[in-house]
């Protein structure tokens, strides 16, 4: 078997994944001309010319005009089937979305639209796929805590659709204690909390997600080897890090695949898993980012497989579903 089949074949979970970082240039345009949006580029070929980023900021300015052709229900299916339809053939077996509602807010574009048409897509690709999947609300960073507080309220009559909340957009300047206040009200409702940190941000944010939002994975993480107090805590409280290669590399936070940190944090018992972050922004789905960190760091089939395992551990999955798939995992990993 090939290294690609193998890695494709591989049953695993995806828990770093915006579901607005799934806008194909080609869905923009169609979805642009179908709602009358104008775009400032002529082509999809311009659109993806302007893929090139220098820092996460330079990416969410794109990834924020990108968005604006979201409007009515049936383009968030689309766009969730779009995406699902692509993770089920990399072998996930359940995906954790993120999706960033203040994006859509602020543009007038309100919850019964894009939560009905999440959920009609997450229902066909299950009953079509057999993928299952659950929905992450973040808060956006570079706006007050006390928007998220409000965006956390107007999700009050969908609660039942969203799993656990997170944090995501500009890290720098933007600390957890910020958000302390939406995560409380966010647990109170028995919602599980992830939060974005260590990406560009110091390992002190890493360490703030923890202790004052009650974050229970850390989403990239890659500064925490940084702080080897740090990387023995992770280790001893088995906190995963929800790691996205390609997204690091696009967005310079490493200048290339071979200098990533992720084998060495894998080799030191951090509860590391791969991810695709925005893929059609950094040009790979999760299984695009398997196949290059197993090339670029020389994993192994073992190490490939503890991976897959990692995000079927770290997922927020009822025991039933995790010991089935853990157990596909290794009838699979066996063969």
């Amino acid at each position: 078997m090939t290294l690609d089949s193998f890695v494709r074949g591989l049953p695993k979970a995806e828990l770093h994944l915006h579901i607005e970082g799934t806008l194909e240039p080609e869905l923009m345009f169609e979805l642009s001309e179908r709602n009358q949006i104008a775009l400032p580029f002529a082509s999809v070929d311009e659109i993806r010319a302007a893929y090139e980023f220098t820092d996460l900021q330079s990416f969410l300015d794109i990834y924020y005009q990108g968005a604006a052709v979201l409007v009515h229900e049936q383009d968030f299916a689309d766009l969730m089937t779009a995406y699902l339809r692509r993770a089920a053939a990399d072998g996930v077996r359940h995906a954790e979305i993120f999706f960033d509602p203040q994006t859509h807010t602020e543009r007038g574009v309100g919850f019964p639209v894009f939560m009905k048409g999440f959920a009609s897509a997450q229902r066909d690709a299950e009953e079509a796929l057999g993928i299952t999947s659950a929905l992450i609300m973040c808060f956006l960073r570079h706006l007050p805590g006390e928007a998220a507080i409000e965006t956390f309220q107007a999700a009050g009559p969908y609660l039942q659709q969203v799993q656990a909340v997170g944090l995501d957009s500009s890290e720098v300047g933007n600390p957890p204690e910020l958000f302390v206040a939406a995560y409380q009200a966010a647990r109170d409702q028995g919602l599980r909390a992830v939060a974005h940190a260590g990406e560009e941000g110091p390992p002190s944010y890493i360490e703030g997600a923890l202790d004052v939002l009650g974050a229970e994975r850390i989403d990239h993480g890659v500064r925490a080897d940084e702080d080897d107090a740090l990387i023995e805590r992770l280790v001893a409280e088995q906190i995963p890090l929800t790691m996205c290669p390609l997204s690091n590399v696009k967005l310079r936070v490493f200048d290339t695949l071979a200098s990533h940190n992720l084998k060495r944090l894998l080799d030191r018992g951090v509860r590391v898993t791969i991810n695709s972050d925005d893929p059609a922004y950094f040009g790979g789905y999760v299984g695009d980012n398997y196949l290059a960190v197993a090339e670029a760091l020389d994993l192994s089939r073992e190490d490939l497989v503890l991976l897959a395992r990692n995000s079927l551990e770290a997922a927020f999955l009822p025991e039933e579903r995790r010991r089935q798939l853990v157990s596909e995992l290794e009838d699979y990993a066996a063969s």
